[in-house]
Parts: C-alpha cells; sequence; structure tokens
C-alpha cells in the first residue's frame, strides 16, 4: 500500500512539472531543484526525483550528474514532427468521429463554433486567448468522439507538448477566422457523416497550421516555450 501510494505521489509530481514545462512556466536551460520543488508541491525530495527521472525518460529534462536537472524543453523539430504526425492522426481521428460521435457531442461542437463565431466578431479586447481554448475544446472533443483510448491519449499528449506553438498559430485574425472556418467545414463533414471528406479536412487543417508557425517565423525560436 505504501509502495503504491508513493508511486501515485510521485506520478502527480511528474504531471505537475510536465505541465510546467510544456505551458512555459519553466523554460529551456532552468534548472529544476528537487528541495524547491518539493517545498512548492509540499512533498519529500523522492517523489520529485522519481518524477524528474521519468521527464528525462520523455526529453524534457537532461539529468548531469552532480550538478542537477535542466529543462530541456521541445524543440522547433519536435514541434514540426508532432504537427507532420498529428496531420495524418487528426484526419483519422475524424474519420473515426464520423462514425462514432454522439448527438451529445456534435452539439457541443456547434456550440464551440457559435461561441468562436461570437468571439470573433467582438470588437472590444483581445479575444484569441479566448478563441484559443474553443480550438483546443474543438479537438478535445474530437478525439473523445472517435471512441479510441489509444488515438485519443496520442493526440491529447501531442496538444500538450506544442500547447504554447498552438496558440500563436491562432493569434492573426487572418488565421483565426480561417481556423474557424475549418472547424465548421470538418463538423459539416461528420454532420453529413461524409468520413472520407472529413479526414481529408482534418489533415489539411494541420497543415495549415505548420504552414502558419513557418510564416510567422517559429522555426527561428529554439523551443516552444521561446515563442
Amino acid at each position: 500500500m505504501e509502495d503504491y501510494q508513493e508511486h501515485s505521489l510521485s506520478s502527480r509530481v511528474f504531471q505537475k512539472i510536465r505541465d510546467n514545462i510544456l505551458d512555459g512556466t519553466y523554460r529551456e536551460h532552468d534548472e529544476l531543484r528537487e528541495n524547491t520543488i518539493g517545498k512548492e508541491l509540499g512533498v519529500s525530495r523522492t517523489p520529485v526525483r522519481e518524477a524528474l527521472r521519468q521527464l528525462e525518460l520523455e526529453g524534457l529534462v537532461t539529468i548531469i550528474p552532480n550538478k542537477g536537472a535542466y529543462v530541456t524543453g521541445i524543440t522547433t523539430k519536435d514541434v514540426h514532427d508532432i504537427y507532420t504526425v498529428r496531420s495524418m492522426l487528426e484526419g483519422l481521428c475524424a474519420r473515426w468521429a464520423t462514425e462514432h460521435i454522439s448527438q451529445e457531442q456534435l452539439d457541443e461542437l456547434e456550440e464551440i463554433m457559435l461561441l468562436s463565431e461570437f468571439h470573433m466578431k467582438r470588437e472590444s479586447g483581445n479575444n484569441t486567448d479566448q478563441i484559443a481554448i474553443l480550438d483546443g475544446r474543438f479537438h478535445a472533443v474530437l478525439y473523445d468522439a472517435c471512441d479510441s483510448r489509444i488515438l485519443s491519449h496520442v493526440l491529447k499528449d501531442f496538444h500538450k507538448y506544442v500547447q504554447t506553438a498552438r496558440k500563436t498559430s491562432i493569434v492573426s485574425e487572418e488565421r483565426a477566422r480561417k481556423s474557424i472556418r475549418e472547424h465548421k467545414q470538418i463538423l459539416r463533414s461528420i454532420r453529413d457523416r461524409d468520413a472520407d471528406l472529413a479526414e481529408q479536412l482534418a489533415n489539411e487543417h494541420i497543415l495549415h497550421v505548420m504552414q502558419n508557425l513557418k510564416r510567422q517565423g517559429y522555426e527561428q525560436n529554439e523551443t516552444a516555450g521561446g515563442v
């Protein structure tokens, strides 16, 4: 029982540190001190040490003997590779969602589109943060709708890995409008039960995101956290 609790605690610490790396709280080359993190999270050094070892296996942390653990971050090649793989898997997800999506999930996607268009039309304030959240929610519903735990897990993980880059990709009003339009087309094809078109549109959507990142000069940055 004690071993299970220790493992569970280490998993929670791992997830917290991982999230902080992926959302830019911890940036590339930052030192991750066991004592400091332990105090912040209210745990001993042991689960922190185990979490850092696991993060090293994921490539997010580098542990240098007798020096410490440092954030490796997500490289531009990582981002490019993830979007390339996503451009294929998002299409498969849309195809399977066409076959398995529920009416409740379809209604939720419709609501997301209405909210996205509402925020896009607002003239006051900067609405890109809200649009980015809705963009992520749109994909999350599709991941659940595909009825595959494996595919859903992989795509959700990829989404976290390029979280900062994904937000940047719809910063411009032009790209935000195009992204919303592409989402509407994907949703329409799923409603029409046109799996071939849904797959094609979802693949193209991710490729357009990649192209937008390149136009913004994203690849000049060293990591996703540097956007």
